[in-house]
């Protein structure tokens, strides 16, 4: 009998309200967070995933500039639209939309963004702060699969978590976090990938599974422990001609199959995604806090 559908929405809205409240009052003193997102191309999912951030910005009265440069723009225009949103005091935070076309440095372009202003969490200041356990930003979708993990009151503690992906986008600081001297790590945590040999052997020792490899059905119900919690992150196009939009969203895990022996399971879509959106919110309401707690002990004038 499939176990519990660990869906992320109900726990976005109650997260949604919290920040909404949270921003009321900071327009009450000063002004609305504010966040710029930097969209170069019109890559079909980019486009789909910055509509998100935009719907839910404007749910909780996040100010949200998008920035949308040609896909034949050159690298230091990027750069330069970046540094106009890091010397800009009006903006809190700045997310680059990736992927960036081929030709432009991702990572030098992450990287120019101000750490203070690193609502995305993928800047090495950011990275390296998780890395000591005092994090100010974290990755969006690890820090979204921890706060589901604890609403569905699975514990974390002491369990035997495997991670399948490596990237500094899930994997990585979704292991460090899981690691964590807290209520919320303490886990024995192994990361694996697609190259690790005899993947279903490693898999098989999770307590809780995350799969995040980004390649559909990569885990099958035979690579699963009964009763494992799963945790699918992966988001897929398979071509589908009964599908209204030509194609169906599938997860890194084979559904009906995992889902027959887990105890419990996120499915895609309407599992990790709208809590990835959730943490951005959070993440640029904490950048708007941090930035009016540094003026205010400098003594400078509120944004």
């Amino acid at each position: 009998m499939p176990g519990k559908i660990l869906k992320g929405r109900d726990l976005a809205d109650r997260i949604e309200k919290r920040v909404a409240d949270e921003v009321d009052r900071m327009r009450s003193r000063s002004r609305a967070p504010a966040l710029t997102v930097i969209l170069v191309g019109n890559d079909p999912a980019s486009e789909v995933y910055v509509r998100m951030k935009q719907r839910a910005c404007e749910r909780v009265g996040i100010t949200l500039d998008l920035a949308r440069l040609p896909a034949t723009c050159e690298e230091a225009e990027i750069l330069g639209r970046v540094d106009a949103a890091n010397r800009d005091e009006a903006i809190d935070g700045i997310l680059i939309q990736l992927p960036l076309p081929k030709g432009v440095d991702e990572n030098r372009v992450v990287e120019s963004v101000l750490p203070e202003k690193d609502v995305d969490g993928f800047h090495p200041v950011s990275l390296g702060k998780l890395m000591h356990g005092r994090p100010d930003f974290i990755p969006c979708t690890a820090a979204g699969i921890v706060e589901i993990l604890k609403d569905a009151r699975i514990p974390i503690e002491g369990r035997r978590i495997v991670i399948v992906g490596r990237s500094i986008v899930v994997g990585l600081p979704l292991a460090n976090l899981l690691l964590r001297k807290s209520e919320d790590g303490n886990a024995t945590v192994t990361v694996c990938h697609s190259r690790t040999p005899d993947l279903g052997a490693v898999t098989r020792q999770a307590e809780i599974l995350v799969v995040a490899a980004g390649r559909a059905g990569l885990v099958t119900g035979e690579m699963v422990s009964e009763g494992a919690v799963v945790i699918d992150v992966g988001v897929n196009r398979m071509p589908d001609e009964t599908a209204k939009r030509g194609y169906r969203l599938v997860g890194d895990a084979d559904f009906e199959s995992v889902s027959a022996k887990a105890s419990a399971m996120t499915p895609v879509p309407g599992g990790v995604g709208p809590l990835t959106v959730s943490m951005l919110l959070e993440n640029t309401l904490l950048a708007a806090r941090l930035r009016q707690e540094k003026a205010d002990r400098a003594g400078t004038p509120g944004r």
